[in-house]
């Protein structure tokens, strides 16, 4: 087979779309893929170091704050779609598949006028503008959240999971001792997205203080930006404070808690591994999308939700004392959790291409 695969801005989107790839090279020793991206986003720089051919296109998202902006993104829309049928026409793939993200529109959209094949996956439990716009022009649309089936043609989606979460069951736990945490002591994770979060880490300094003389332990992830912020502040043993963690997955597997956002990615991490969470959604992103993400957990008993605005440092240590010493409420949350894990998503959605292809 030879596929087009497109997603961009953000890990929420990439990361789904390089588990397919994987997925995709597996199965088929003999396919070739061209992913289409963005000129100035992190698919960038991470795409081409896997090796997987790549072609940058400049595209812009919508600007809703400054509605006339939005002449110079129709604009630069148009030129995208010119430039995407061009690749097109020149890879003449069987499939193309978008995994969100504004360059998604152009790249998809072109492949539908020029009668290829077209998939979209959804991460989100509420549609982004990409997919939602473009699910009346693709052959399939597949959707990471059960509920998300009412937000598109219900004759062509169906539901796969993320992703993601094939790749997450593979990964090796991480003992906490190997970051000098003690055995015998719950901890508890906190990380605020891969890059960290201004307002969050205003926060965090105020509690961090807090967890002396507490009966768990905590790892603060803060993110590259933010690492210096904290260099001031006097850590009791049972903290540890860094600014990145390549093996956060596997260290999740020896967690006993995440406090967390809610994007698509860490959704799929934590019900693939079971981890309970409190969910702190980030209240920045289209459509509140990871508020809804959260609340569909929450109301499976699957997390706790603490809002931005109510997160500080008495109502964090409050909810983390009394979360962490009732067991049979983590033990409840990890149930609900593991409930909604689709450990084979990718091979699902592998299989979806191939039906595609072959008109079955």
């Amino acid at each position: 087979m030879k596929i087009v695969i497109t997603a961009g801005g953000t890990g929420g989107h990439i990361f789904p779309a390089l588990a397919v790839i994987d997925k995709i090279k597996e199965k088929d020793k003999n396919a070739k893929i061209l992913y289409i991206g963005t000129t100035d986003r992190m698919e960038k720089d991470i795409i081409p170091k896997e090796g997987i051919d790549y072609v940058g296109i400049k595209m812009m998202g919508l600007d809703r704050k400054h509605i006339f902006k939005n002449i110079d993104v129709m604009k630069t829309y148009f030129r995208a779609c010119k430039q995407a049928k061009d690749e097109l026409m020149k890879f003449k793939p069987d499939i193309v598949i978008g995994f969100g993200g504004y360059i998604s529109a152009p790249v998809i959209y072109s492949a539908s006028k020029l009668k290829i094949k077209t998939i979209i996956h959804e991460q989100n439990s509420i549609p982004g503008v990409s997919n939602k716009f473009l699910s009346r022009y693709v052959d399939k649309v597949l959707v990471s959240f059960e509920e998300s089936i009412n937000d598109f043609p219900k004759n062509i989606t169906i539901y796969t999971g993320n992703p993601r979460s094939e790749q997450i069951k593979d990964i090796k736990k991480v003992s906490k001792t190997s970051l000098g945490f003690k055995k015998d002591k719950d901890l508890v994770i906190i990380v605020m997205g891969s890059l960290g979060s201004l307002t969050m880490t205003n926060k965090l300094k105020e509690v961090l203080p807090q967890f002396k003389n507490k009966d768990y332990q905590v790892l603060l992830i803060t993110g590259n930006n933010y690492y210096d912020q904290y260099k001031d502040i006097k850590l009791s043993d049972n903290v540890k404070v860094v600014p990145f963690m390549n093996d956060l997955i596997g260290l999740m597997k020896d967690a006993t808690l995440i406090v967390t956002r809610s994007g698509a990615s860490t959704i799929s991490e934590i019900t693939t591994i079971g981890l309970p969470a409190i969910m702190v959604p980030s209240p920045y992103v289209t459509n509140n999308h990871q508020y809804i993400n959260a609340k569909s957990l929450e109301d499976d008993g699957a997390c706790i939700i603490l809002t931005e605005d109510n997160f500080n440092k008495i109502s964090l240590i409050e909810l983390l004392d009394k979360t962490i010493k009732d067991k049979e409420k983590l033990s409840c949350m990890k149930k609900a959790l593991l409930k909604r894990k689709v450990p084979n998503s990718a091979s699902r959605i592998y299989e979806e291409i191939t039906k595609l292809v072959r008109d079955e």
